[in-house]
């Protein structure tokens, strides 16, 4: 698995679960619907942690900054 997130993307995935857990607990969002955001703010917590997102790679898109010279 290569990484394929850069910071601002999982960042934003992070900032995105945590709303929506907010929102949940807040009983803003209930049913069925809640239940499917919270799958999908989990899926956000794990391809956060692990820098990799499954959709990203068939498309073959890369958010990750790779710039050599930087370093």
């Amino acid at each position: 698995m290569k990484k394929n997130m850069g910071g601002l993307d999982r960042g934003l995935r992070v900032l995105a679960a945590v709303a929506i857990a907010v929102l949940y607990y807040t009983g803003v969002l209930s049913g069925t619907l809640a239940i499917i955001l919270l799958v999908l703010a989990s899926v956000f917590i794990l391809t956060s942690f692990i820098s990799f997102c499954p959709l990203y790679y068939p498309f073959k898109i890369n958010t990750r900054n790779d710039d050599v010279s930087s370093k």
